[in-house]
This record gives structure tokens, C-alpha cells and sequence, in this order.
């Protein structure tokens, strides 16, 4: 290991924090709260439909190559599963922690403590989804596909900035300390430099798709709780409109990293 692959999972993962300043706004209005929760909710529907999309193609692909070959569906079938299992403790791993931890002041906790709560599972939803980019980026560099593993680095960077506002949009309008928003952004884009450094000593596709699988099942739950929250602004018009924004937004950055590495 040397100090550009270091550098590359610091750059891909710290550009996280350039879309939390958004959580500083004061005196945010009721219509501003609304849309910013949407754009994040639209990003996180995005990721969900992009990992999930990518999961579920590999397992495809595995029936389809069994049913060709007239051979056993054993892969299928473990990848199926290792998905499922994944899927269930990302989902209902933070189901168990809000009702242990938080279901007895859920409902009578302060706005600002709980966008905080919210804003700190956003994190850990994306802290599991971005370990596996940093996987991708130490195995490219790994190989010795250094071309592949800055177009990932500067792709996943671009990423991590949409996903930083996505943490922060919550935020918006409540006093939160410059110390809880590194903590958070912490929490979120570390796991890229960790699996920068993971993916090039070791590579385990499987151990990749079971992060994406959590990812997944977190993400999911998470949208349902800013859903929620969305549903207690009482904008619906701006909502439906911070939804599609954001989901844009998240669309176009992937996009425009599937270009810039040519597929």
C-alpha cells in the first residue's frame, strides 16, 4: 500500500462533508424544511433503486447462466440468500434499534433531537454503501488499474457530496454543532477510505454484495422515516417536488460517472 491509494479513499469519502454545511441554515422555513427533507428522501430513493437494481441483476444473471448451461442453480441460490440476509438485518437491525433505544421518546423527543437521529442513521445507511465503493476503488488499484480506480475515486467523490447533503437536509433549521456534522460525515464517507485499504490487500465479491444487501435494507427504512417526517411538514406540493429534484440530482452524478468511465 502506498500513499496515492490512501489518497484516493480520503478523496472519494471526504468530499462528504461539503454538503453538510446545509444543516447550518437558521430559521429555515416550514416550505424550506420540507423541500431540502424531500431532495434528501429523493437521493436515498435513488441509491435504493441503484443497489438493489445492481443486486438483483447478478442474481438474475446467475439463472440465466445456470438455466444455459443446464446447471445447477447453487450460485443463484446462495447469492439469493446472502442478498435476503443482508436485506433483513439492514432493515430490521434498525427497526430492533428504534424500538430498543428509541421507541419509548420517539413521539415525545424534541424536533431537534430527532432530526439528529435521523440524520445519524442517513450516516450509517451510507457509511455501509460507501465501504463497498471503497472496495471497488482498492481492488481497481490493486490490479493495477490505475486509469479505473481514479475515474472511480473522482466518480464516488461526486457521489458522496450528493450524499453529504443528504445527511444535512434534516438538519436544516435546528442548532446542531460543527462537532456532530464531522461526526456524522465521519461516519458516512470513513468507511470508503477503510475499504480502499481493505480491497487491496483482500478481495471477497461476496463479503462486497452482503455490505451493498445491509445498505440496501437500511436505506429503505430510513426513506420511510423521512417520509414521515415530509408528511408532518404538510407541504405535499413542495415535497413531490423536492423528491424528483433530488432524485435528478442523484441520477445525474451516477450518470455522469458510468460516462466518464465508459460503462
Amino acid at each position: 500500500m502506498d500513499a496515492t491509494q490512501l489518497w484516493l479513499g480520503f478523496f472519494a469519502g471526504g468530499t462528504i462533508v461539503l454538503g453538510l454545511p446545509i444543516a447550518r441554515l437558521r430559521d429555515a422555513s416550514v416550505k424550506l424544511k420540507g423541500f431540502l427533507n424531500a431532495i434528501s428522501t429523493g437521493v436515498l430513493i435513488f441509491l435504493l433503486v441503484e443497489i438493489t437494481g445492481h443486486l438483483l441483476e447478478e442474481i438474475e444473471e446467475l439463472i440465466e447462466e445456470a438455466v444455459e448451461h443446464g446447471t445447477a442453480l447453487t450460485g443463484a441460490f446462495q447469492y439469493g440468500a446472502l442478498f435476503v440476509t443482508g436485506f433483513s438485518l439492514g432493515l430490521l437491525g434498525l427497526v430492533y434499534f428504534e424500538r430498543r433505544f428509541l421507541g419509548a421518546t420517539k413521539d415525545g423527543i424534541s424536533p431537534k433531537t430527532r432530526a439528529k437521529q435521523v440524520a445519524m442513521m442517513i450516516a450509517i445507511g451510507l457509511g455501509l454503501h460507501n465501504l463497498s465503493e471503497g472496495l471497488a476503488i482498492g481492488q481497481g488499484y490493486a490490479s493495477g488499474a490505475m486509469r479505473l480506480a481514479w475515474l472511480l475515486a473522482i466518480g464516488f467523490a461526486l457521489h458522496n457530496a450528493t450524499e453529504g447533503f443528504g445527511i444535512a437536509a434534516p438538519l436544516s433549521g435546528h442548532r446542531v454543532s460543527w462537532k456532530f456534522l464531522l461526526l456524522v460525515g465521519a461516519i458516512a464517507g470513513g468507511p470508503t477510505f477503510l475499504g480502499t485499504i481493505l480491497g487491496g490487500w483482500w478481495i471477497n465479491k461476496s463479503v462486497e454484495a452482503f455490505c451493498l444487501a445491509l445498505a440496501s435494507g437500511t436505506i429503505l427504512y430510513i426513506i420511510g422515516e423521512l417520509l414521515h417526517l415530509g408528511r408532518q411538514l404538510k407541504e405535499e406540493t413542495v415535497v413531490g417536488f423536492g423528491l424528483l429534484v433530488g432524485f435528478v440530482i442523484a441520477m445525474v452524478t451516477d450518470f455522469l460517472l458510468i460516462g466518464a468511465g465508459g460503462g
